[in-house]
């Protein structure tokens, strides 16, 4: 007979075993766009409850496949040992998030605060490359939202930055990129000690032996990021 996958979990509570924690896939309206995005649920997940929550986005084109290999290969394992919930999103037309997909947005932002239950102002944002720059973006965009904003590589780009970046001050911000990586590495440094002469709160790390995507098992970057997340406001 087979089990329901919530009896499944009733009955790992009931022996006492740790109960893995899941990766889901959801979808909705926003912004007038239909989004599909996965979702790393805690062993153990109550709906009712507050969860701390990263919203993650992928690097290169930003599709559905890559959110989930980006959450597996980054965020998955260190999100079950310390009980976050991770969301990724895939693009929704095609276009990058820092391009025409950011209409899903705040939309998509209020969900997360709504359903997860997540208090305004302590959201977590994070990305790769593309997704760096997406991150950046939305969190220019909508800083109200968020009070950690990590780029693995990843900055804001485009035009009239300087206006751009003064609502990130709140924020703790942080930079990661591989020193081989020279284009990103130069550009990245630019804007960190600029943010750094305005008084912000960042953190610039170069990782040794990395390229452009960089390699989180080789460099243990996972627990870094969540290091860095939690030790915001201490």
């Amino acid at each position: 007979m087979r089990r329901t996958a919530a009896a499944a979990v009733a009955a790992l509570l009931c022996t006492g075993l740790p109960v893995s924690a899941e990766m889901i896939e959801k979808s909705g309206r926003f912004g007038g766009l239909q989004v599909t995005y996965k979702v790393v649920l805690p062993g153990g997940y109550t709906s009712g409850r507050s969860y701390p929550v990263v919203l993650v986005f992928t690097g290169g084109p930003q599709q559905l496949r890559g959110a989930e290999n980006t959450l597996n290969a980054d965020w998955r394992g260190e999100a079950e040992r310390r009980g976050y919930v991770v969301i990724s999103p895939g693009t929704p037309n095609g276009e990058l998030f820092f391009e025409g997909a950011d209409r899903i947005f705040p939309e998509f932002l209020d969900m997360i605060v709504r359903d997860y239950k997540v208090p305004m102002g302590q959201l977590h944002v994070a990305g790769h490359s593309n997704g760096g720059l997406g991150a950046f973006h939305v969190a220019a965009k909508y800083p109200a939202y968020f009070a950690t904003l990590t780029g693995y590589p990843g900055l804001l780009d485009g035009t009239d930055t300087a206006r751009r970046l003064e609502g990130l001050q709140r924020l703790c911000i942080f930079m990661h990129v591989g020193n081989q990586d020279p284009e990103w590495m130069t550009a990245m440094l630019r804007q960190a000690e600029e943010l750094k002469r305005a008084g912000f709160r960042i953190q610039f790390t170069v990782e040794n032996n990395q390229a452009h995507r960089l390699r989180a098992a080789e460099i243990n970057l996972s627990a870094r990021l969540f290091n860095q997340i939690e030790s915001c406001g201490r």
